[in-house]
């Protein structure tokens, strides 16, 4: 159940009740893809780093080890020894990025195994089915994820399926929520909007899923190669039409930057590889803009990566020192910058839901974009030259 306990202009701050725990909005969560944090980050350093939600794709499980398996086991919360809320993903971002090993077709998707080439097909029913083998707490629909750079012609036939496949997610779902042997029988459903960048088609969809009245909405199908502009400007022409009084869930979205444009037009659920993707090359987010480790004017810097955060990392190490671990090739490089990055994501999420508690969030976000434009030094970047 949500509720939604303030706004201020579109941005919405709210509390979400699940199985598993409530969830504070705005959320980012942070992706497990295969029921691990990469960089080796265990759920005991979840909760240290202010984790609300982990989030794991069920095509990578289903592949490997198998949902069946660990449905055997008790279920995704067991086996990864997680007991708060989970996000599964359908498989339906993998009909967008494994385009050269599927093919679509009504019933569902045709697959060959990125890691063995063995044939699968996933369609809403079989998706379904292996999010509930998982038992996690939200279970997203399968869907296509359609390129942003798509002809019209093919959005329409892509979206049109997309609904009818999400109807067939939410009979199947409760059917599978209804059997004796199901591990979270309470298990919630949101649907996806699609759309590419034609706010016309996306608008509609809008209107035809939220006849559904499904646990949550996302939006699907953006930060697949459109700019930030047209992302932007497909928010604010389709958040008005998904219901206020349900989470909204920007899929794969994004940096600092995105996040903080995004919760002004109305998006309360977040989730992007970035921050662990970024750690574990030596790229980390600070407060005055992102930092390359790796770089030399660091090999003497005593201090922490940012001195305005409180995270495990910046209350222990310096940046002389993990950029040693990267240059050593430790894995203790990876792991720290990784767990700085998320607390640092986590803890922005916390600044934002305090500032909409307290009215304030429109020059929180000012400030914020001024801090994050600053250079390292808190002196402004150089301007580009115009060509």
């Amino acid at each position: 159940m949500y509720q939604l306990l303030k706004q201020s202009g579109r941005a919405k701050r709210g509390r979400f009740i699940t199985p598993h725990g409530t969830i504070e909005t705005p959320v980012f969560m942070n992706v497990g893809t295969s029921a691990a944090i990469k960089g080796a980050v265990s759920t005991e350093d979840l909760e240290q780093l202010k984790c609300q939600v982990e989030l794991s794709n069920t095509y990578h499980l289903h592949v490997r080890p198998g949902d069946k398996i660990i449905k055997q086991l008790g279920g995704l919360h067991k086996f990864m020894v997680w007991d708060k809320p989970i996000l599964t993903d359908s498989g339906g971002f993998q009909v967008f990025s494994l385009a050269s090993l599927r093919k679509i077709k009504e019933e569902g998707v045709y697959f060959s195994s990125h890691i063995d080439g063995r044939k699968i097909f996933m369609g809403p029913e079989e998706s379904m089915q292996i999010q509930s083998n998982l038992g996690s707490t939200i279970a997203m629909a399968f869907d296509e994820c359609p390129s942003a750079v798509a002809e019209r012609s093919y959005v329409e036939n892509s979206v049109a399926r997309t609904t009818r496949w999400l109807v067939r997610c939410k009979a199947e779902m409760a059917r599978l929520n209804s059997l004796d042997d199901t591990i979270n029988k309470q298990q919630m459903l949101f649907g996806i909007n699609q759309g590419a960048i034609f706010p016309d088609i996306r608008r509609e969809h809008a209107k035809i899923i939220s006849e559904l009245d499904l646990d949550g909405y996302a939006i699907g199908g953006l930060a697949v190669g459109e700019t930030h502009a047209e992302m932007y400007h497909i928010l604010e022409e389709t958040v008005p039409y998904l219901p206020v009084n349900k989470p909204t869930y920007l899929m794969g979205v994004g940096t600092p930057e995105n996040i903080l444009e995004a919760v002004e037009r109305g998006v309360d659920f977040f989730d992007c590889v970035l921050p662990a993707r970024n750690g574990r090359h030596a790229h980390v987010y600070t407060n005055f803009g992102k930092v390359n480790l790796l770089n030399a004017k660091f090999e003497l810097d005593d201090t922490p990566i940012d001195e305005t955060c409180q995270c495990p990392v910046c209350r222990r190490y310096s940046k002389a020192y993990i950029r040693h671990l990267f240059k050593a090739r430790e894995m203790l490089a990876m792991r720290l910058c990784v767990m700085h990055n998320l607390y640092f994501f986590n803890t922005l999420m916390e600044e934002i839901r305090l500032a909409l508690d307290e009215d304030r969030f429109a020059q929180y976000k000012k400030e914020k974009l001024e801090g994050f434009a600053r250079g390292v030094e808190g002196k402004p970047q150089p301007k580009k030259k115009r060509h």
